[in-house]
């Protein structure tokens, strides 16, 4: 038997372990395993999209970091640490940048020490809380301790907003969050879609993601888009995460069927 961090419903899967599953960690349970090879069993490629998705978001930071001169970054839905986050990306490239972390998972809590090793010159931050209370997140006296809401900031909701149902009003959980940041600043989202695939592995998707134990909803390309009005995208705009802006050629790159995710960094007017 497996030991329970406290607050922990041993019975109910949740995205940031299963993720961190998918991704070759052993920050789970067998709960979350369960539900990972549930959803697995219905969209094959479920891993190699998780992975490429954490390379999106790499690159996006860098872009932020080194071409947008963005040095402050609010991560929500963050997931357990692993190579690669945000605070490392972004302060290798200017280590003054700070960032704020957001998650509601207890485990995430339990090693939210790995999230803040900050650069001397940087500053690192996390906040227990869900993406579904927004004014909890801009509330919170970490954020006002580390982040300047009058300069620009990344907003980051990456593979986030897919476990955000219709009646939980996502675009306006978006909105609100925007409407809190200062023109210049970014946001960039990634999201599950079923636009690539067949009608029968659409349904088979939907199914196993149901049988899951996770809510999750896969958004076509014009409802995903819908979360960046009044906004303006980066080139290349709203795209698969293998595309925006690679470093690796086509044929070294995966396929957007096998990835089905969709992406966009924009730019508050």
């Amino acid at each position: 038997m497996e030991p329970v961090p406290p607050g922990i419903d041993p019975t109910k899967a949740h995205p940031s372990r299963r993720y961190n599953y998918w991704l070759g960690g052993k920050d789970n349970f067998a709960v979350d395993r369960e539900s990972a090879e549930t959803v697995a069993s219905g969209f094959p490629t479920v891993a190699l999209a998780a992975r490429e998705n954490r390379k999106f978001m790499a690159r996006a930071v860098r872009y932020l970091a080194r071409d947008a001169g963005i040095t402050q970054f609010l991560d929500i839905g963050t997931g357990l640490p692993s190579a690669g986050n945000v605070h490392e990306v972004a302060q290798a490239i200017d280590p003054a940048s700070r960032i704020v972390y957001v998650d509601n998972d207890p485990v995430v809590l339990v090693h939210a020490r790995a999230l803040l090793t900050s650069s001397p010159e940087g500053r690192t931050a996390y906040i227990d809380a869900d993406l579904r209370e927004p004014e909890k997140i801009l509330a919170a006296p970490e954020l006002a301790a580390t982040l300047d809401l009058t300069r620009p900031v990344a907003l980051m909701l990456v593979a986030i907003m897919h476990f955000v149902s219709d009646d939980e009003d996502p675009y306006g959980l978006v909105a609100r969050l925007v409407g809190a940041l200062p023109p210049g600043s970014h946001v960039v989202i990634t999201h599950a879609t079923g636009d690539h695939l067949t009608p029968d592995q659409y349904e088979e998707a939907v199914e196993t993601n149901r049988l899951s134990g996770v809510p999750f909803s896969l958004r076509t390309r014009a409802e995903f888009t819908r979360f960046f009005d009044g906004l303006d995208l980066v080139d290349p705009g709203v795209t698969n995460v293998v595309e925006w802006r690679p470093d690796l050629p086509p044929r070294h790159r995966p396929s957007v069927e096998d990835v089905s995710m969709y992406c966009a960094a924009a730019r508050i007017p």
